[in-house]
């Protein structure tokens, strides 16, 4: 759209002239800033900023991209980035900034957060491990097939901080590079492993019927790649999903894939209250004599506790349902389609800590854990170079399993012991006080040489044994001797 000052004019005339012209009829759902700060051909550093408003990975289906570019000055062309990002933000409201860990994040981190933002803004460090091997992936291609990888992986990055799950299943899970030993192990096992994992995190989160991608759907129990693919082209033929129910319509989609994947697909503001909850649809009938021993509809029973509290599930039990079901419909009408997931935590390093140089042995920085392996973890410290937590200093315990300690992607707080610039190592802790030996040895002083040991008594003088004794006079020896003369 520009470049430069006059880029920005050119990229507010456009704006207009799209509204006018109903081109850019809706709000952008992102809005790109590609910042290139040593070379105008190399993309250094790539800011989203998104509008929280759409809220999910399929909902930018379709939506406008609003995008701007600026050059590095060196190059005769005026750096207007904080300009573009300040008027971009405030035109479309645009309440958090995505920036990918990678090549010169802590420097744009460290500019975006000196521009006067709109208050509240949140500034969030992404990882982009696999950005740009789904940049140049069919499935990226086929999603945005005019734009260059460069685009195409910062659209990754900035779906990652709105809904992570939803955009990875876009990755082999081996491209996310956690773990160990990737590539020594049978690849077809590798692969059937991390395949089940993804299967129960998606199942385990929930689908939004009417917003998923079909990669994200193909990993719903009881769909698959071929039905997915059906889902995704029946919604786009006939709308969103009115409820689960009808589901059914979609071709190839028969009783017993429903019975296997309805509980998990969600649909908000659907026909039936319970659409957007866990409760899968042969229960419904369950919830409803519920709602009917009360004198009441669905709806009321997921609002009010008080109903709730009233039900006694013990007359609700049949052969089909047992008491265990019924007590978890019960624990989803008070939270229904709640996302089990954490909620939305901002992070930022250390201000002043970029670069390796700047660590100095015994700070305490702030990290993010990237991978978890049998002997420790790797953290993050905002200094281009992952610190390693060996096992023995992941807490003041003895510790036999790192994943008992630390998960990835954890916020945790570290000290640093060791730099290695020329081998570019960092060594870190998560002890308490993990010099406490050579602190000790510090405050007390070397260690007094120890006393001479007392020399050993001298052996005292050896008894001549008695007449007809054998081996030094024992009894044992001496009856043993008798016996044996007897004998001969």
């Amino acid at each position: 759209l520009g470049e430069g000052n006059t880029g920005m004019r050119e990229v507010a005339a456009a704006v207009e002239e799209g509204f006018a012209e109903g081109v850019l009829h809706q709000r952008p759902a992102l809005v790109n800033l590609q910042c290139d700060i040593d070379h105008p051909t190399q993309s250094m550093a790539d800011l989203l900023a998104l509008e929280a408003h759409f809220g999910s990975l399929e909902a930018l289906r379709g939506k406008k991209l609003a995008m701007t570019w600026a050059y590095s000055p060196s190059y005769g062309k005026p750096l207007s980035v904080p300009q573009g990002i300040i008027a971009l933000m405030s035109r479309f409201g645009i309440e958090a900034i995505a920036i990918g860990n990678g090549t010169a994040s802590r420097e744009t981190e460290q500019f975006v957060r000196a521009l006067p933002l709109p208050a509240g803004t949140i500034v969030a460090m992404v990882n982009e491990s696999g950005a740009s091997i789904y940049s140049a992936s069919d499935v990226a291609r086929e999603e945005f097939p005019d734009q260059d990888v460069t685009v195409r992986g910062a659209v990754s990055i900035g779906r990652r901080l709105m809904d992570p799950l939803a955009e990875l299943v876009n990755l082999d899970p081996k491209s996310i590079g956690v773990g160990q030993y990737q590539h020594d192990v049978d690849q077809a096992a590798l692969k059937q492993g991390l395949d089940d994992v993804v299967v129960s995190c998606v199942n385990g989160v929930g689908v939004e019927l009417n917003t998923a991608s079909k990669q994200l759907l193909a990993y719903v129990s009881g769909v698959g790649p071929s039905l997915a693919a059906k889902i995704v082209s029946w919604r786009d033929e006939h709308g969103a999903f009115p409820s689960r129910q009808a589901l059914l319509k979609v071709p190839r989609l028969g009783p017993k894939a429903f019975e296997q994947c309805a509980g998990f697909l969600r649909v908000r503001d659907g026909e039936h209250p319970l659409d957007a909850s866990a409760v899968h649809p042969e229960s419904y009938q369950v919830v409803d004599r519920m709602a009917r021993d009360l004198g009441c509809a669905v709806g009321d029973l997921l609002r009010d506790a008080s109903l709730r509290e009233r039900i006694r599930v013990e007359q609700y039990v049949t052969e089909t349902t047992g008491l265990p079901t019924l007590r978890d419909i019960l624990a989803e009408l008070a939270r229904p389609g709640r996302d089990p997931r954490r909620e939305f935590e901002a992070f930022g390093f250390k201000e002043g800590v970029q670069k390796l140089e700047d660590l100095e042995p015994g700070m305490k920085l702030p990290g993010v854990v990237t991978n978890v392996t049998a002997f420790g973890a790797f953290v993050d410290i905002g200094v281009h170079q992952d610190g390693l937590v060996h096992v023995s200093q992941l807490a003041d315990r003895f510790v036999k399993d790192p994943s008992e300690v630390v998960k990835v992607h954890q916020k945790v707080m570290v000290t640093v012991v060791e730099v290695d610039l020329p081998r570019k190592r960092i060594a870190l802790s998560m002890r308490s006080n993990p010099e406490a030996g050579r602190a000790k040895e510090s405050r007390t002083g070397p260690a007094a040489p120890r006393p001479p040991r007392p020399a050993a008594p001298a052996p005292a003088p050896a008894r001549r044994p008695a007449p007809g004794a054998a081996g030094g006079g024992s009894g044992f020896n001496t009856a043993f001797a008798d016996a044996f003369r007897k004998k001969h």
